[in-house]
């Protein structure tokens, strides 16, 4: 009987130990996501973060309008496996890209395409379809500033093609602006508009930035790590790597932890989204969305009423205007776009005053104006500050009695004083004038 109870003793501990190297496994694991090790020339770990984008799950990315609507997963004859490579088979297909920036390969580059074709693989599925939504307008407004067209995956390290990305430290958007820059590039941001937001406005503020920041430092990674670290930090790395080499790899050391790790996600990137197939990984199939135009108003109006009147899904309609952070399209503060696929766009026109007085109480029920009640109150709540208050008052009330009292009082006594005074006066007038006259 005791070597029972002894036995199931031992079971139970060994499962317990089991169970906590589980545990210790998964934290390891959790850690693991949000950044890699590599060893330095001396052998030594260095900690590289990820790319907040690079963390995002996937099932938040399937679940916006656009995926659910418009993507699905294809058929994919290929084993979902990732083949390796050869060091010299990587540097060769890096080489034979068709770009003009500079993709050189070293250990931190390989374990950022290690990480793409591998635990992020599912995600470059979904990044490989939603790109047919949003690379056409990065390449023409790529174009416009005469950019290389290699930017154009730049927005895969910043927000992982998710427009409605916010960062933790509260930048916006695909190109993920943050307040500041963004309305430097004039992009509105108050509490019912976010341009940052707004995929055709902020690929070409982003297009902008990005050509000032060449403009300073006349080399495309210092560009890529100023637009994500801002260029004090990469003057600041510059100045304390010595100040005469203005070379990435050479001022790396000096950057911030999550900088490091920026240009070799931006060139992973680029090579993945170029030989994916190399890695077995198939693109979701894409239904592109209707075409659509732009509507200019000039009153306040609420994207429900446009969907209840014209009879769109309002998901699809905040989808194509993503700027409008409450839903309210502000047309009275300024005149204001909404986008609209084509075929709605006439019916819109013909409906426009039905649009604007439905529900117009409910949904815009901010007041211009309002009165001010002027009843008399009949009863006050005596809170304890109107109750100090008051006895205050009594106070200095009292105070003031007693001082006028006083006042008062000493004006008595000095009339008294005077009167007193006069008095004594005239008697010793009288006694003076009766001596005179005994004497004569």
């Amino acid at each position: 009987m005791n070597n029972k109870i002894l036995l199931m003793l031992l079971a139970f501990m060994t499962s317990l130990n089991a169970w906590g190297q589980d545990v210790v496994d998964d934290e390891d694991v959790a850690d693991e996501e949000d950044e890699i090790v590599v060893l330095d020339k001396t052998g030594n770990e260095e900690v590289i973060e990820f790319p907040e984008a690079m963390t995002y799950d996937l099932d938040s990315l399937l679940n916006l309008y656009m995926s659910k609507t418009y993507l699905e997963a294809e058929d994919c004859n290929m084993r979902d496996v990732n083949p390796t490579y050869s060091r010299e088979e990587y540097i060769d297909r890096l080489s034979r890209m068709p770009c003009i920036m500079e993709m050189a390969y070293n250990e931190v580059v390989q374990k950022f395409i290690d990480r793409y074709s591998g635990r992020l693989r599912h995600s470059i599925s979904y990044m490989l379809g939603a790109s047919n939504f949003y690379i056409p307008i990065f390449e023409e407004a790529l174009e416009a500033y005469q950019l290389p067209l290699e930017l154009k995956y730049l927005p895969i390290i910043e927000s992982a093609l998710n427009p409605k990305a916010v960062s933790r430290v509260g930048a916006a958007g695909l190109w993920q602006f943050m307040p500041a820059t963004g309305k430097q590039y004039g992009l509105k941001l108050n509490s019912l508009v976010d341009e940052r937001r707004d995929p055709l406005k902020s690929s070409y503020a982003a297009a902008h930035y990005l050509r000032d920041l060449y403009k300073i430092f006349g080399d495309w990674n210092l560009v890529i790590a100023a637009y994500n670290c801002g260029p004090e930090n990469i003057n600041k790395a510059i100045r304390r790597s010595g100040g005469d080499n203005k070379d990435y790899w050479h001022i790396y050391p000096y950057l911030p932890r999550e900088t490091r790790g920026y240009v070799p996600a931006f060139i992973a990137a680029n090579y993945i989204m170029t030989y994916y197939s190399q890695h077995n990984i198939c693109p979701m199939t894409t239904r592109l969305p209707a075409k659509t135009d732009t509507i200019m108003v000039s009153r306040n109006v609420h994207l429900e009423q446009i969907a209840e009147m014209v009879g769109l899904n309002i998901d699809l309609l905040r989808s194509l205007n993503p700027m409008y952070r409450r839903d309210i399209v502000p047309g009275a503060t300024e005149p204001s776009p909404i986008r609209l696929p084509i075929t709605e766009v006439s019916r819109f026109i013909d409906l426009e005053d039905s649009i604007y007085n439905y529900k117009a109480d409910e949904l815009l029920n901010k007041r211009v104006e309002v009165e001010v009640n002027d009843d008399v109150p009949t009863y006050y709540h005596k809170s304890k500050r109107y109750v100090r208050g008051k006895r205050a008052r009594v106070g200095r009330s009292r105070t003031a009695v007693r001082s006028k009292r006083s006042t008062a009082s000493r004006k008595r006594t000095t009339a008294t004083r005077k009167r007193t005074s006069a008095s004594r006066k005239r008697s010793t007038a009288k006694r003076k004038t009766s001596s005179k006259r005994r004497r004569r």
